[in-house]
């Protein structure tokens, strides 16, 4: 598994390379977080949440807790000039209290300054396609369905989360379809302070 996660990382970097393939002009580079990153991805966190009407403000938090158990799968960062702009993370996820190989996305989250120019959709892609490269089941979030329906991800009609409305909970199998039961996710996830 380790070998299939180290081939997309080289994959990645290959495609970050000028020339090959990056639009002209976006300089931002996708790369796993560095002990170094993780105050730039508090702030990030707490920026990009801070007037977000369904945030509790403790996505940073979430973040931490996720790092301090070892359940951070996939943690990704997006530079742009040298300065760690944006923060994709990635966890796993129970199904009726097993682990199927199902992870949840989130948080994500990218300076408000930085909005709106395609980092966020590239910390997405690449997140999801380095599940793939661990051999994931499938992606699941809760979030905005105008967002996440253009990445694939679809409403959970199999799968249901306690106490979040079902069109804002989603899905996305990699392989087979979607398992059906209750989803857990972390405990760091009800962090509160």
């Amino acid at each position: 598994m380790a070998f299939r996660l180290h081939a997309f990382w080289d994959a990645l970097a290959s495609a970050q390379r000028p020339g090959a393939g990056r639009p002209i002009g976006v300089p931002v580079i996708l790369r796993p977080e560095t002990e170094a990153d993780i105050p730039a991805i508090d702030q990030i966190n707490q920026d990009a949440f801070l007037h977000h009407p369904y945030s509790h403000q403790t996505e940073h938090l979430i973040v931490r807790a996720l790092r301090a158990s070892g359940a951070l799968t996939l943690s990704l960062v997006a530079e742009w000039e040298g300065q760690v702009v944006g923060h994709i993370a990635f966890s796993p996820a129970l199904i009726d209290g097993q682990d199927l190989g199902w992870y949840t996305l989130g948080p994500v989250a990218v300076l408000p300054s930085h909005q709106r120019k395609g980092i966020g959709s590239s910390l997405v892609k690449a997140g999801l396609q380095g599940l793939g490269a661990l051999g994931a089941k499938g992606c699941l979030l809760v979030g905005d369905p105008s967002y996440y329906l253009r990445f694939g991800f679809r409403q959970g009609d199999s799968l249901r989360v306690h106490e979040v409305p079902p069109e804002y909970f989603m899905c996305m199998a990699f392989s087979e379809g979607a398992p059906s039961g209750l989803v857990t996710h972390h405990p760091a996830f009800f962090t509160t302070a």
